[in-house]
């Protein structure tokens, strides 16, 4: 459900005061809650009015402030699968949320390909018939703007079930799963993301305002809103559905394939991509419920042009240090890199918009404490910006948190740029996250190896894997300086993987401009 929220809904969610005993959304029956922390649970009540809240043998007394919200934070829980109710009670009324479990929480965020749901992945029929999993549980928030930070959202926790897993966000549901097999302990997945958005509206705005080309977009569409019209808006969409609907019928009538529906156009301050509108109405009503880290699958909007994709590294890390402040938590964040996409590789580099994100990506993992990248350079599609093979992403994603978080001994991902060096007419590469040994996926020979003298003109290169490391090299450059791998949208073929069976991240060793600019 979308729902463009701008004034009036808006200040009704933020009245000073409340009639009832009132919870948030995300506190509802089938929730999990954050073990071994000092779980937050929050609320509005009349000012002043005394509110208990009571689970699983604690009690806590506290009073309304004068805008009616209450919070208490419960002692540390220790993970349990058996269902409890939290209840909450003030003067006269009382609120009971049912089958409340204890275990690891994750925020889900992103655009499309963390929006997809489980029925658009590879394999649903099996993974559905399969999914019967009562420990494993996701929160669905619906879809909502606002120029206004809200005290809360709209959506609903369900547990995991053949009947109703077609619903969830397939990264997410992977992800979650492969928790749960190796914790054994409960894991609630709160989905909050939203297809074709810019990293931007997931931002508070206030952050924002240190990028000027954030802010020069923000300017743009404030000059829109203000010129926009609702009534000719309807008046011409109206005309342009009836014609629409005549031309489906004339289309069918004359076995012709039918014309694209005609999109109604939004006021620019309820569109999902004006900057912090998602923020506003789709993070902050979730703060600071108590959480383990965020995982994270967006980019493809913010892949437009070089510099937005050269921007990202710093925006992402900008998001993440904001919300981390939400959270008064250093909170791990783990985010997929984008996979390979488009036309297959030809040249030697290109420079493309989705090499130059899959750096910011790789920078910001390298650079950003408690953070890392699930690499997917080998399970996208040519013709397909939704790849259908969640479970591969979902399950690098896991294996991030499982090695980093919950300190269990397992190789994180594949194999990392770490560094080079000059040997002769060669470049010696070494890596982090080698696991047990570098490997040629296939059997074959290193691909997608480039190499540059100091004329900046790369060319195919030899590469080969000799005590793990890469050596890099070129009769036609004999004196190299530079290396690039997998440097390109989709470079099909590249197969540098660690034993096991992750991809290495595309790099490269330069930091030379993009070629043109």
């Amino acid at each position: 459900m979308r729902r463009f929220v701008v004034g009036t809904i808006g200040f009704l969610l933020a009245m000073a005061s409340y009639a009832e005993l009132k919870l948030p959304a995300v506190f509802s029956d089938g929730m999990v809650l954050q073990r071994e922390q000092k779980v937050p649970v929050w609320g509005w009540a009349n000012p002043g009015e005394e509110v208990s809240i009571s689970f699983a043998g604690q009690e806590q007394t506290v009073k309304a402030d004068k805008d009616g919200k209450f919070m208490v934070r419960l002692k540390k829980l220790d993970a349990s699968k058996e269902p409890r109710s939290l209840k909450v009670a003030s003067g006269t009324e009382s609120r009971e949320v049912k089958d409340v479990l204890v275990g690891e929480v994750w925020l889900c965020s992103g655009q499309s390909n963390m929006q997809m749901p489980v029925s658009g992945a590879m394999d649903f029929d099996k993974e559905k018939d399969a999914a019967d999993h009562p420990l494993l549980r996701m929160f669905l928030t619906d879809q909502n703007t606002s120029l206004a930070a809200l005290p809360d959202c709209t959506g609903a926790w369900k547990v995991c079930t053949p009947d109703n897993v077609g619903q969830f966000s397939a990264t997410a549901y992977f992800f979650g799963r492969e928790l749960q097999k190796e914790l054994d302990v409960p894991v609630g997945l709160i989905r909050s993301c939203w297809g074709g958005t810019r990293i931007e509206s997931w931002s508070p705005m206030a952050s924002l305002e240190q990028f000027p080309s954030v802010m020069e977009y923000k300017a743009q569409e404030d000059g829109r809103a203000e010129s926009f019209d609702q009534a000719a808006v309807d008046e011409r969409f109206a005309k342009q559905f009836e014609t629409w609907k005549q031309n489906v019928k004339q289309a069918k009538a004359n076995g012709k394939k039918e014309p694209k529906r005609p999109k109604k156009p939004t006021n620019p301050h309820a569109s999902h991509n004006y900057p912090a509108n998602l923020y506003n109405a789709m993070i902050n009503p979730l703060v600071p419920y108590g959480m383990r880290g965020a995982i994270w699958y967006q980019g493809e909007a913010n892949s437009k042009t070089l510099g937005s994709a050269i921007l990202y590294r710093d925006l992402l890390e900008n998001l993440v240090v904001q919300w981390r402040k939400d959270w008064d938590q250093k909170f791990p964040f783990y985010a997929v890199q984008l996979p390979n996409f488009k036309a297959p590789q030809v040249k030697p580099v290109e420079d493309s918009t989705w090499a130059f994100i899959r750096e910011s990506f790789l920078d910001f993992s390298k650079e950003v404490p408690n953070t890392g990248i699930a690499i997917t350079i080998d399970i996208g599609e040519e013709k397909n910006i939704h790849p259908k093979n969640k479970q591969a992403a979902g399950y690098r994603l896991a294996q991030q948190a499982l090695a980093k978080t919950y300190g269990k001994n397992v190789v994180p991902g594949g194999p990392i740029y770490k560094s080079m060096k000059r040997d002769g007419n060669k470049i010696i590469i070494k890596f982090t996250d080698i696991g047990s040994g570098l490997v040629e996926q296939g059997g074959t020979p290193l691909k997608t190896f480039a190499v540059a003298g100091a004329d900046k003109k790369f060319v195919f290169a030899q590469a080969a894997i000799v005590d793990n490391t890469v050596i890099v090299s070129s009769t036609e450059v004999p004196e190299p300086v530079a290396v690039r791998y997998a440097w390109a949208d989709n470079p099909v073929g590249c197969n540098l993987y660690n034993k096991e069976g992750f991809p290495a991240s595309p790099f490269r060793t330069d930091d030379w401009p993009p070629a043109g600019e």
